[in-house]
């Protein structure tokens, strides 16, 4: 309630409400504790049977032992810091390796037009430190692949505010090989970190909860999402018909050419005012509109368009099942909730369902498999296979079950050494029948073991059938 308005240029005294505090929620018993629900994760025990009136735990110490993982601070990310601060989870740490542009600070409000050039980890976990005392967030600033597994077993909970597959399914493979399992193949609790996934693209988003060897993992949704789009380079460069083409054009096929020793730099602004610059010209030449800065960023920087609204629905979600998990307090989310902001036909609503674990998914399930393929086919167009495939892989090594490499991405000796193999057939190099090992970056520790059998021409082929193996033991 305000006091009498003071004079001007005075500050107005203002007698702000107690923020709540979750302190209410859990000292209370729940009908609707997690045990209760579909997927319990343990026992919620109120507050009120472990401590005393007199000895009253503040909701800072409550979770002073608990350590949440935020990575990515974007649009999502600065949302979800703000709501863990608000929580009172103060032991957060976050990574990102962006820095802040100027076209982010119309969402991600951690950020100021100071900050442009910075790091984002860093300038949120300095802002929110400043704004919140009770807080103690530690930045880090790089690839979440430059981190070893080690770090993210270090963590209670992790929330990914991730803007692209390639890194979600990264960091999935790596969380779901941190899992052990006893001799029955059941996985070690103690070992499962929980994963909270949130996404948005425009009016629309969604929450999700990974619980490693249990729930299904991103891989197993592999499917949901189409792979990125390509655009020919005939069309690019001979015919362009859309302001894709026109960017693609320059910042493909014009950079190297105007630039041949430096790569671009998708956040320099400078580099990035070149590339539209460069398009708008080929697009006027070609009378096409359409090419806008916005556009340009979003088709170089494979950009998703984001609503703040959006971000601050699902990353409220997104804490809010972290609380759940950490205290048992409330079921847990079972296993995604989709959000629609705008729908011309049924308007706002969410919904939720289960996403059921995929039999063959080469992360999470454990299944032998085979793949037949035609002998006569080259180990390179094996490797294309695996490539362009449903597994959509990045960079496959394969070597066979006795050891011998056949093809080996890095270091670059290695590489060199086995490139004469990309061009022999399979049937010299392996006979039916024999495994392979495949591994690659994107799956992390996970390596695939394909056993390989030959077929003749007249066969018709089958789909590729993989079993999954983790470096060291095998996975139950």
């Amino acid at each position: 309630m305000a006091t009498e308005c003071p004079s001007e240029g005075e500050p107005m005294d203002i007698d702000l409400p107690k923020r709540g505090s979750l302190l209410t929620l859990l000292s209370r018993p729940s009908p609707f504790a997690s045990e209760s629900g579909a997927l319990p994760m343990g026992e919620f025990e109120p507050l009120s049977t472990m401590n005393n009136e007199e000895n009253k735990l503040s909701e800072i110490e409550i979770f002073s032992s608990i350590k949440v993982l935020v990575v990515g601070a974007g649009g999502l990310g600065c949302e979800v810091l703000k709501d863990l601060a608000m929580s009172g989870i103060s032991n957060v740490e976050v990574i990102d390796l962006d820095n802040i542009d100027v076209t982010n600070l119309n969402r991600q409000f951690l950020f100021r037009h100071k900050d442009i050039g910075a790091s984002k980890s860093k300038v949120a976990a300095q802002f929110i430190n400043k704004r919140c005392p009770w807080m103690k967030v530690v930045a880090h600033h790089g690839m979440i692949q430059d981190k070893p597994s080690s770090f993210y077993a270090s963590f209670n909970c992790i929330i990914s505010g991730l803007d692209n597959v390639e890194a979600r399914r990264w960091l999935n493979a790596t969380v779901c090989g941190l899992v052990q399992c006893d001799g029955d193949g059941d996985p070690d609790p103690s070992t499962i970190i929980p994963i909270i996934d949130g996404g948005t693209e425009g009016f629309s988003g969604q929450a999700r909860v990974i619980l490693p060897r249990i729930t299904s993992c991103f891989e197993c949704s592999l499917d949901a999402f189409p792979p990125q789009r390509n655009f020919p380079l005939c069309t690019i460069a001979e015919t362009p018909r859309r302001p894709e083409h026109c960017i693609a054009y320059v910042s493909i096929l014009l950079w190297p050419k105007e630039f041949p020793d430096r790569k671009l730099n998708t956040d320099s602004p400078e580099d990035m005012k070149w590339i539209y610059d460069k398009a708008l010209e080929r697009a006027n030449k070609y009378n096409i509109t359409g090419v806008t800065y916005m556009v340009t960023m979003g088709v170089v920087k494979n950009i998703i368009p984001a609503v703040a609204s959006t971000n601050a629905i699902v990353a409220a979600a997104c804490v809010n099942e972290a609380v759940k998990l950490l205290t048992f307090c409330s079921q847990t989310l079972n296993t995604y909730m989709m959000y629609m902001g705008s729908s011309w036909h049924s308007g706002v609503y969410s919904h939720t369902f289960v996403y059921e674990r995929k039999e063959k998914c080469v992360v999470c399930a454990s299944t032998t498999r085979e793949m037949h393929i035609d002998e006569k086919k080259s180990l390179n167009q094996l490797i294309q296979e695996l490539k362009d495939g449903d597994l959509r892989l990045k960079s496959p090594s394969i070597t066979t079950g006795s050891g011998v490499t056949l093809y080996m991405q890095k270091p670059p000796a290695l590489e060199s050494a086995t490139r004469p193999n990309l061009d022999k057939t399979l049937s010299s190099l392996i006979s039916s029948g024999e495994e392979l090992t495949v591994t690659d970056p994107i799956l992390e520790s996970i390596s695939l073991t394909i056993v390989v059998t030959f077929q003749s021409n007249n066969l018709a082929p089958q789909a590729p059938l993989i079993s999954l193996r983790e470096k060291g033991n095998i996975a139950a």
